[in-house]
C-alpha cells in the first residue's frame, strides 16, 4: 500500500474519480430514461454508444475539432436512435429482440470501422480539465479553485462534458415534470390508449424520445473516447450500455435517481481502481467484479416498481383497448 498518501486524499481522489466515471453513464440513463418513460425499452443503447464513440473519436482525429466530434456523436446516435424507433413503433418488434440486434450492429460496425480506418489504437486531445482559474480570465491573479483542498479538489478539475452531463439531470427533471410535452411522455408510458384520445400522437411522442435517447447514449460515447480517455479501441464501453439500462430501473425512471445510481456504481468503479493502485491484498479480479456484483443486488431489491411505466414494451395500435 502506498503510504505517502492519507486516508482523506484517497477518499478525495475515489470520489473525484467517481464523478468523472459517472459521465457517459449519466448521458446514456438519462437518455434511456426519456424513451422508457414514454413505453419503449432499448437495449441497444451498448451498441449506440460504441458507434457515438468511434463517431466522436474519428471527426476530432481528423479535424481536431471537438465540438465537430461531439457533434457526430449526437447525429450518429440520433440515426441509430431512430432506427430502434422505426423498428420497435412502427414495424412493433419485440422491443428487447430489436435492442440485442441494435447492440451486436454497433459492436461489429464499430470494428470494422475502427480496423478499416485507423487500424490501431490513436489518441487525440480531448477536453481540457477546467480547474477554476482566475488567470484565464485576464485578471493578474494566479488562484485557482482546484486547488482548494478537499471542496475545490472534489468539484474541479474536470472537463466541460462532465459538468454538462451533471446539469442534465435537473433540466432532465424539469422537462419530465414541469412541461407539457413531459406530461404527454408520461401519458403515453402510462396509458397510451388513454393519450391516443386526449389527441396526442403515441407514434410521435415515442419516436421523439427513443431518438432523443439514441443523441443522448452517441453523446455518451463522445464523452468516452475524446473526453475520459481520449482514444477509441474495440468493445471500450465494456457493457457501459446495459449498466445504462440497469440504473434506470434503479433510479425508479426519475433522473435524480439515475444520479444516484450512476454516482454508486461509479464510486465502486473508483474504488475498485484504487484498490489496485494502492496495491491492496485483495485480488484484482475480485476487485474488477465489485461494481458488477453491485448492480445485480440493487436489480434483485424490489424498489419503487409501482413507478415503471405500465405500458414499457408494450407496442401500441390504435383502436386497441
Amino acid at each position: 500500500m502506498n503510504e505517502g498518501l492519507s486516508l482523506t486524499a484517497i477518499l478525495v481522489g475515489i470520489i473525484h474519480s467517481g464523478i468523472r466515471l459517472a459521465t457517459p453513464y449519466l448521458y446514456a440513463a438519462i437518455g434511456e430514461t426519456f424513451g422508457q418513460r414514454s413505453g419503449v425499452l432499448n437495449l441497444g443503447v451498448e451498441g449506440i454508444i460504441l458507434m457515438g464513440a468511434y463517431a466522436g473519436f474519428y471527426v476530432v482525429f481528423q479535424t481536431g475539432n471537438l465540438f465537430f466530434g461531439v457533434l457526430a456523436a449526437a447525429v450518429m446516435g440520433g440515426a441509430l436512435g431512430l432506427a430502434m424507433a422505426f423498428v420497435s413503433i412502427t414495424l412493433q418488434a419485440e422491443q428487447g429482440i430489436s435492442g440485442i440486434g441494435l447492440f451486436m450492429f454497433g459492436l461489429g460496425a464499430s470494428s470494422l470501422l475502427f480496423k478499416t480506418t485507423l487500424g490501431t489504437v490513436e489518441g487525440v486531445s480531448g477536453f481540457p480539465e477546467l480547474n477554476g482559474c482566475l488567470s484565464g480570465l485576464g485578471i493578474q491573479s494566479d488562484f485557482c479553485a482546484g486547488n482548494i483542498p478537499i471542496v475545490g479538489q472534489i468539484f474541479f478539475g474536470y472537463n466541460l462534458m462532465v459538468y454538462a452531463a451533471f446539469a442534465l439531470v435537473p433540466v432532465a427533471w424539469w422537462v419530465l415534470n414541469k412541461t407539457t410535452w413531459g406530461l404527454n411522455i408520461r401519458s403515453v408510458g402510462q396509458n397510451p390508449q388513454a393519450a391516443d384520445t386526449l389527441g396526442i400522437s403515441v407514434a410521435r411522442v415515442r419516436y421523439a424520445t427513443v431518438t432523443l435517447g439514441g443523441v443522448l447514449a452517441g453523446i455518451a460515447g463522445a464523452s468516452l473516447s475524446i473526453a475520459l480517455l481520449n482514444i477509441f479501441q474495440e468493445n471500450m464501453t465494456n457493457g457501459m450500455g446495459f449498466i445504462a439500462v440497469a440504473l434506470v430501473y434503479f433510479g425508479s425512471w426519475t433522473p435524480f435517481g439515475v444520479l444516484a445510481g450512476a454516482l454508486l456504481f461509479s464510486l465502486i468503479n473508483a474504488l475498485q481502481l484504487w484498490v489496485q493502485v494502492l496495491g491492496l491484498n485483495i485480488p484484482s479480479d475480485m476487485a474488477v467484479m465489485l461494481p458488477y456484483l453491485l448492480t445485480i443486488i440493487v436489480l434483485a431489491v424490489p424498489f419503487k416498481r409501482s413507478l415503471q411505466p405500465a405500458a414499457l414494451s408494450k407496442p401500441f395500435e390504435r383502436g386497441e383497448n
